[in-house]
């Protein structure tokens, strides 16, 4: 089996592979920063010199020639213009010595005369230098045209200082997507862990959890996290498992002795004694059924499936109803609904009796809990009302006594295992009715309640409809 790397092992080698982008990256940066001065600084060197050829008669600048016209340069159609005369001063406003005159012609820009006429000092070179330095910051093939006073024009060509193909490779862009690549891999990184992690808890508080294997993903410690809880998940369930498998054979192995015992109850004459015999037999039969049903419920193997909870509600009553039991249904009162759109007024749909109310559920389970409420309620009280209302997310069920008094304590304790109120004295049962319909609830996303009414005491059963 491969061995996956730890957590730790790639967060340390993301977070050196995020410095050596970002090392990378700021190499770039300032290689082409520095590129870029050098490129600028070799133009204005450049107009310098040019200043010197034309007035003193110096060498030519490398990388430029020089070519006298004999007329005024003409501008070719659709060409920009700019023009700049610069004295000895530097600029127009300071007449000292002869007059620089300067045409530039460009197929593309006009270039901006403000910023030629302030850079680089108050002197003539210094000007010329300035005009050379912005040819080089904007890329264009632009025609430098000199006249030194009423001397004659000067082509002057410098297509290998300030052309586009002079200007340095701007790698700044390149340098901002390597760092903006590096962080976004990082983030994406993270992000893909902290879902793994966000997606195991999840799936570990999801209900279906415990009757289904989490899944195995992600890093080396979110694997071992999740096998370690499928396994203990497994070994729980078959805990249960085998624990219901033990008091199933425990109840049919009690139902031979049992009906033996019943049967030489039978015999005795004594019929207070035969009486108690028998009242025995029965709570040890019920206990034994009642802690096996709890078990059961506990596994909660009976699948989930669409069903019509008013359809089930109304066979359990009618169940008892049958027999004569006072159990009675009321269904919640039919509502009117309106309806609309941006484009339509409202409609007020007609009144619906009794409408279904649809959700995937455990039939069996759901019946069960509901049984085990009426008998309470009839156990304890004169008779049991059975009301049903829901809405979109969820559906309640309440079981309405006539009777039970019972504390706050014992309230808070009466969906424990094993758990019975003041007024269970000499009532039958083993105290695990109301632990079944807990775990039937809690199994179905909702929960059990008790609620005093004026009536008696409510059981109010939560359902989530969409839970499964």
């Amino acid at each position: 089996m491969i061995r996956r790397p730890s957590l730790r092992v790639l967060a340390s080698l993301w977070v050196v592979l995020a410095m050596l982008a970002g090392a990378g990256a700021a190499w770039l940066w300032s290689a082409s920063e520095a590129a870029w001065r050098d490129h600028l600084s070799r133009a204005y060197v450049t107009g310098l010199a040019l200043h010197d050829s034309l007035l003193n008669g110096g060498p030519t600048p490398l990388g430029t020639t020089l070519t006298p016209l004999r007329e005024p340069p003409p501008l070719a159609p659709g060409w920009h213009e700019t023009v700049l005369a610069l004295t000895g001063g530097g600029r127009p406003d300071l007449s000292q010595g002869l007059r620089l005159s300067i045409r530039v012609h460009s197929p593309d820009i006009q270039y901006p005369v403000s910023r030629v006429e302030s850079l680089g000092g108050t002197g003539q070179a210094a000007g010329l230098a300035s005009v050379t330095r912005t040819l080089a910051q904007f890329c264009s093939q632009p025609q430098l045209y000199l006249q030194s006073g009423s001397g004659p024009w000067v082509r002057v060509e410098g297509a290998a200082i300030w052309g586009c193909d002079a200007a340095p490779s701007d790698r700044r862009l390149l340098a901002g997507a390597v760092a903006i690549g590096a962080l976004a891999a990082l983030l994406g990184w993270v992000a893909e862990v902290s879902g793994a992690f966000t997606a195991f808890a999840a799936a570990l508080r999801d209900h279906r959890a415990r009757n289904a294997a989490l899944p195995v993903g992600g890093v080396e410690e979110l694997r071992q996290t999740a096998e370690a809880v499928n396994a203990y998940v497994a070994q729980d369930r078959a805990a249960l498992e085998n624990r219901a498998l033990v008091l199933s054979g425990v109840s049919h192995d009690l139902g031979t002795p049992a009906t033996r015992l019943r049967l030489r109850s039978a015999l005795i004459e004594d019929e207070a004694l035969r009486a108690r015999l028998e009242h025995d037999i029965d709570e040890m039969t019920s206990m034994i059924d009642g802690v096996l049903t709890y078990t059961r419920a506990e596994i909660g193997a009976e699948p989930f499936r669409q069903i019509s909870l008013t359809s089930l509600v109304e066979a359990v009553v009618a169940d008892y109803q049958d027999v004569g039991l006072p159990v009675t249904l009321r269904l919640a009162p039919p509502r009117s609904a309106q309806a609309g759109t941006l484009f339509a007024r409202a409609i007020t749909r007609p009144l619906v009796e009794n409408p279904a109310i649809l959700m995937r559920a455990q039939p069996t389970s759901i019946r069960r809990a509901l049984t085990n409420l009426i008998d309470n309620a009839l156990k304890y009280g004169r008779s049991a009302d059975v009301t049903l209302e829901a809405d979109a997310d969820d559906a309640r069920i309440s079981v309405i006594d006539r009777g039970s008094a019972l504390s706050d304590t014992d309230l808070a304790r009466l969906t424990g295992a094993f758990q019975r109120g003041e007024n269970a004295e000499g009532a039958s049962g083993v105290g695990l009715g109301l632990a079944i319909v807990s775990t039937v609830a809690a199994q179905h996303g909702g929960r059990l309640e008790f609620l005093r009414d004026a009536q008696g005491l409510v059981a109010r059963l939560h359902l989530c409809r969409n839970w499964a």
